[in-house]
């Protein structure tokens, strides 16, 4: 094992390696719960929860442990927290319309979109393209991300209401006196118990946070769990049911659940270049990130090679995952859990993903957990992801108003692609027009322009994104 990891050569030993495996699980098993609620939206979704969390700890766990055996590297995979809830949105918003947007669309999209990225990683294009957008919108797009996600945790948990609908019972001091018309957005009922308990789960993991707490996240969700046994609010049913079971049932997964005859009808390019860039900006900065962090960077050359190798099982992870029935797993940045704890090296995450696993034996009990309490960890998500303000120059107007239009069109819109094209479109004009005051201060790289007059074309001949 000491010859295999390499243990000795970067300063670790096996019992730091599993601890450091054990720490990045406890830091991103929260998926397990999260993911199956989320794809299936609370039950919107037929996906079936429990096809969801086998397909969850099954990606998790078997590229978690590819990704430490082939490339030695302390980084694990799962169901990433964002393109989970825009696959969602995207069903949920079509569903009505004259051509739905299935859910099997969207798995043959993450599939197709996994495809592109085994291609862009092996000839060197993926590289290419992180060069190519400007630092601030591969911010912005994480912290609209996490508004994106925090949106889908209040509305979820029925902290927020939307729709004229459902302002009806709100008292008579309301914006609709003050301006002169409906509100759309509501603060929902506080005496409702979903609410109380997302209430509760948004404190308790703020709570444990502050106080530092490895696992904050898992350990809130549990917290709320046994809250919400207390008020009665929580159905046993699971820990007996036909439908989900104590041992793995792998014929229920959504295996090649593919629908290529619909989605060349329906949205396919909107899906597939959404999944692929959030995907994209998202995994390099988790890969180079942890990698700096664990030391693997202290040889550029050598640094380099590790991350592109590690890339590449990423790619490899969006397809896998999609054919087991899940939106695009990749890199976690909850790996630097792990990490901060000592872990250097492949078996950091094979312990990772063997817990995953395992997990695989426990359906029964995360079924238990409310749909309230995982909404609070969204929430909590979204904290986490709009650090990333920090990063942007909002002093600069070429950098802050298209970073400010993708943050601010993804929640506001319900759709990251839109935040997306949005951004990349105005970048481009700012910038352009900023260079001939600042003389060629702004970098505008060429395929920014192709990607700005494909955005347009697309809004042209296709509409909204939407």
């Amino acid at each position: 094992m000491n010859r295999f990891f390499k243990l000795k050569q970067n300063g670790t030993t096996v019992r730091t390696e599993i601890m450091a495996g054990l720490t990045t699980f406890m830091a991103m098993a929260y998926i397990l719960s999260v993911n199956p609620n989320t794809l299936t939206a609370f039950g919107q979704i037929d996906m079936g929860w429990y096809s969801v969390f086998l397909a969850t700890a099954l990606a998790a766990g078997i590229f978690t442990i590819a990704m430490g055996l082939f490339i030695n590297f302390p980084v694990a995979l799962a169901p990433g927290m964002g393109l989970n809830a825009y696959f969602a949105s995207v069903v949920l918003s079509s569903a009505s319309t004259d051509h739905p947007f299935t859910w099997q669309m969207g798995l043959t999209a993450v599939f197709v979109s996994g495809l592109i990225f085994i291609l862009l990683t092996i000839t060197h294009i993926r590289q290419m393209l992180l060069e190519a957008i400007p630092d601030s919108l591969k911010h912005a797009i994480t912290v609209g991300i996490g508004l994106f996600i925090t949106v889908l945790g209040l509305k979820n948990s029925g902290l927020m209401t939307i729709g004229v609908e459902a302002g009806k019972d709100i008292p008579a001091h309301t914006f609709t006196d003050v301006l002169g018309f409906e509100t759309v957005i509501h603060l929902g009922s506080l005496t409702n118990t979903d609410v109380q308990l997302a209430l509760v789960g948004v404190i308790l993991i703020a709570i444990l946070m502050v106080l530092r707490v490895k696992g904050a996240i898992l350990f809130g969700i549990l917290g709320t769990t046994l809250v919400a046994i207390m008020m009665g609010a929580v159905n046993f049913s699971s820990l007996q049911s036909n439908d989900i079971h104590w041992v793995p049932d792998f014929t229920q997964l959504n295996f090649m659940s593919f629908d290529w005859e619909g989605i060349m009808h329906t949205g396919l390019i909107s899906a597939i270049v959404t999944f692929t860039f959030v995907e994209l900006f998202d995994t390099f900065g988790t890969l180079v990130g942890t990698a700096q962090r664990a030391g693997i960077m202290k040889d550029p050359v050598e640094g380099k090679k590790r991350v592109g190798k590690a890339m590449f099982v990423d790619a490899v992870a969006v397809t896998g995952g999609a054919m087991l029935g899940t939106s695009t797993t990749t890199a976690f940045v909850e790996s630097a859990a792990g990490v901060a704890e000592g872990g250097r090296t492949g078996l950091t995450a094979v312990t990772t993903g063997v817990c995953f696993l395992l997990a695989l034996f426990l359906a029964p009990v995360v079924a238990l957990i409310p749909g309230s309490a995982t909404a609070a960890a969204l929430i909590i998500v979204g904290v986490l992801m709009v650090q990333s303000i920090k990063e942007i120059d909002f002093q600069d107007m070429v950098v802050a108003i298209p970073a400010f239009l993708t943050i601010t069109m993804m929640p506001f819109t319900y759709n990251i692609a839109n935040g997306i094209s949005f951004g990349i479109v105005t970048y481009v004009i700012l910038a352009t027009f900023g260079n001939l005051v600042e003389k060629k201060k702004y970098n505008i790289h060429w395929m920014m322009w192709v990607l700005a007059f494909l955005i347009i074309l697309r809004y042209v001949f296709l509409g909204s994104a939407g």
